[in-house]
């Protein structure tokens, strides 16, 4: 059974949107998009590489969908390691309106959320990776089915743009797994899903 792992971009208040260029996710107004790119350093990328070395399959919000399917088909290069898993390994994108994806490997996901993911979950012969989509994201782990999440928390504050999590998300426990900054300042940690807070008082 694969693990259902999460590596999201957000700002030092917790915005997600729009982190690779200005017109990536212009939606609601949003004017500051490609804000995390000044920090794409080596380390950021031998990161990011060594995330998608263990990947078995994508799974995406439909807003992500787009924006990747209008991106990477078109990246051929074979010795891009990004491009070839994304455009080799199958894609599943959480959506009640798409019907007809274009970008090869694609299969559209929707009813029972649960259910379906838990049984993608089970098939998958590594991890399960879901890249950006934060609004699915929250929706994972409210249902209590992320294992990993991978913040990469970048030193810049944007004061607007969507943000991952919001007033209502479901109290939720992780657990450190594995930590580094890069040389840029990017804070990038793993963590485990642990179930339900504890608490206490000091």
């Amino acid at each position: 059974m694969g693990k259902l792992v999460s590596t999201m971009f957000v700002t030092l208040d917790g915005v997600y949107q729009a982190p690779g260029g200005p017109q990536e996710d212009p939606s609601g107004g949003f004017d500051q998009g490609g804000w995390s790119v000044p920090y794409g350093d080596e380390d950021f990328g031998r990161f990011v590489t060594e995330v998608f070395d263990g990947v078995g399959a994508f799974l995406l919000g439909r807003r992500t969908y787009d924006i990747f399917a209008s991106y990477w088909p078109k990246m051929t290069d074979p010795s891009d390691p990004i491009a070839t898993k994304l455009n080799a390994l199958p894609k599943y994108v959480v959506s009640g309106t798409l019907t007809d994806p274009s970008w090869s490997g694609t299969t559209v996901i929707g009813g029972d959320l649960a259910n379906e993911v838990t049984a993608l979950k089970e098939r998958t012969d590594g991890e399960l990776q879901v890249h950006g989509s934060g609004a699915l994201v929250r929706s994972l782990l409210a249902l209590d089915l992320l294992d990993t999440l991978h913040l990469m928390t970048f030193p810049v504050v944007l004061g607007a743009g969507r943000r991952l999590l919001t007033e209502g998300a479901v109290p939720t426990a992780f657990r450190h797994a594995g930590g580094r900054v890069t040389a840029a300042g990017v804070s990038i940690q793993s963590y485990e899903q642990a179930g339900r807070p504890e608490y206490g008082s000091y």
